[in-house]
């Protein structure tokens, strides 16, 4: 058995500063030991369910903070950015028996967590079919086009409960829950014992079903900071202007909205 790991940072049990989030900052070597004792732990749950081999997307800006000598030797991991429409997901492909999510965060606009935010911080929200998104929306949604169920995440309690509605069966840990600047979180070593025990405990029973629902046609709206931003994503191919500061792409291929936002996000 074959299990994917996408890894976040800003759903990190304990992390409550966009200075622990940024590796130019001395506070992030902190939080990227952090960040990688929840994936050490959501590879050992996945091992004790029957994983063979665990393929790890380090997910998080500049996709080079996991510390890779703390990973365990069935583990493959995929750092950096090639530039695949896949992004966050990059790796994933049908061969995968399930997906799993650590350290993932509540999305731009919802007051869950200081670190709120869906791609980056030019993005006030990011709608799909009508919908504010998350960036698990997307992802999850990624892995079901490669027929690949969604089975666990580990994140603050607003991403949590998305999944949970969004995919049938999910499994989740909350790790933390914000108000204005600051979170209340379970300490590291819980959290770590929760998803150990959660990702093998999701991957033990019938997850075959954990699939988001797929629409016939979809709808993506960026609503940028400035009209600037909006302005220069206009000009994609298929892109049309969707009020002051906001532009719309549609089409009927799942795969081909994530196409366009990796050139509409930018």
């Amino acid at each position: 058995m074959k299990v994917f790991i996408s890894a976040d940072i800003e759903g990190t049990a304990g992390i409550a500063q966009w200075d622990e989030a940024d590796r130019n900052h001395p506070d992030w070597n902190e939080f990227r030991a952090l960040m990688t004792a929840e994936v050490v732990a959501a590879c050992e749950g996945a091992r004790a369910a029957g994983a063979t081999e665990v393929v790890i997307k380090d997910a998080h800006s500049s996709g080079r903070n996991l510390i890779l000598d703390r990973l365990p030797d069935y583990a493959r991991i995929v750092r950096g950015w090639s530039g695949h429409p896949d992004e966050m997901m990059y790796g994933i492909d049908a061969g995968f028996a399930a997906a799993i999510y650590t350290g993932y965060h509540s999305k731009a606009g919802t007051e869950v967590n200081p670190l709120a935010h869906t791609s980056n911080m030019r993005i006030s929200r990011l709608l799909l079919n009508g919908e504010v998104a998350s960036e698990f929306t997307f992802n999850a949604l990624c892995a079901a086009g490669y027929g690949v169920p969604s089975v666990f995440l580990a994140g603050d309690e607003g991403i949590c409960a998305e999944a949970r509605a969004m995919v049938p069966g999910l499994a989740a840990v909350e790790t933390l829950d914000g108000r204005g600047h600051a979170t209340t979180s379970i300490s590291p070593a819980w959290s770590r014992r929760l998803i150990r025990e959660g990702v093998a405990a999701a991957l033990s029973g019938d997850f075959a079903q954990a699939l988001p629902a797929k629409a016939e046609h979809y709808e993506v709206i960026i609503e940028f900071n400035t009209p600037g931003e909006a302005y220069r994503a206009s000009w994609y191919p298929g892109a049309r202007t969707h009020g002051l500061r906001a532009i719309a792409f549609e089409h009927r291929d799942f795969s081909e909205i994530l196409r366009a936002l990796l050139f509409l996000k930018v």
